[in-house]
């Protein structure tokens, strides 16, 4: 388990401002359920003065992803919109008493869904996937100018950094060269040589091989993160069983009959994957009995 603080477990298990607040005039939408961590920003600002009088999110993520989505409402409300965009995510991480480094893309993403909202209350368009910027993860969909910005923004030095803050290079690591690449040339910005040699393994790879017992009980933690925003909309997920690599689940409720059920259990997927560090698929149950009946 991450080593969380208080406050980021306040924010998790108490969340303030959850939901869509009702009369929003700015929206942001950033990330992707395929991706494992989505957020909605709406926003309520009054007009003659741009001040934002209230703030609410919607987000599928981990508990880090709530905890950060739930202290920037709290931080923005009574900002002026012009205030509020000086907000960082290393401000975010801060009000919660810190995050763990492999968890600080969810503050990015906090800042970023902030910036969208506020495009939107304003007319302006805001490119939430960096379309003018080459890909370089495929496995996240994050682009070089997502990268470049994270890194100037907050002193990265190492493609783990890097991965911590944007979640690039998490995946199936054939993108570290890249990163490499532009971490050589922004550091080069700066008068500072990129040193390869400082490059850590990913936390994933060191992370003890756990029993089938330690890896059930993990399993149902990391649904544990993930229940309470499948709730709020009346639906849940049950775990059915483990079989290696393949990992079978229930949708129940109103998860069970959504159009989107295939896109949330991709979401599901990723998210499980993340916090075991391993590659894994997450199907129905019905997939496990028609196997059974073969």
């Amino acid at each position: 388990m991450w080593d969380y603080s208080e406050k980021v477990q306040d924010h998790f298990y108490n969340p303030r401002n959850a939901g869509a607040i009702e009369g929003a005039n700015g929206t942001g939408d950033v990330g992707s359920l395929s991706c494992g961590d989505a957020l909605r920003l709406t926003l309520k600002v009054d007009p003659d003065s741009d001040k934002i009088l209230d703030a609410g999110f919607q987000t599928f993520g981990c508990g880090s992803a709530i905890a950060s989505s739930s202290a920037l409402t709290e931080m923005i409300k009574g900002m002026t919109l012009d205030d509020a965009l000086t907000v960082s995510n290393q401000d975010i991480a801060d009000y919660l008493d810190g995050l763990p480094p492999e968890k600080m893309h969810c503050s990015v993403m906090g800042r970023e869904a902030l910036q969208a909202a506020v495009a939107n209350y304003r007319g302006e368009e805001w490119k939430d996937d960096h379309e003018e910027g080459a890909l370089v993860c495929k496995c996240f969909a994050i682009d070089e100018v997502m990268i470049e910005d994270t890194v100037r923004a907050n002193n990265l030095s190492t493609v783990e950094e890097v991965t911590n803050y944007t979640k690039a290079g998490g995946g199936c690591s054939a993108c570290h060269e890249g990163i490499e690449e532009i971490l050589t040339r922004v550091l080069a910005e700066q008068g500072v040589a990129f040193d390869p040699n400082a490059k850590i393994d990913m936390p994933k790879a060191t992370q003890p091989k756990l029993t089938n017992i330690q890896r059930m009980k993990r399993i149902e933690e990391l649904l544990d993160e993930i229940r309470p925003n499948l709730q709020r909309d009346k639906g849940d997920v049950e775990l059915v069983e483990v079989d290696g690599k393949n990992i079978y689940v229930n949708m129940v409720g109103a998860c069970g009959g959504c159009q989107m059920a295939s896109v949330t259990l991709g979401g599901i997927q990723q998210h499980l994957a993340e916090g075991l560090g391993e590659f894994i698929q997450v199907m129905p149950s019905q997939e496990l009995a028609r196997q059974a009946g073969a």
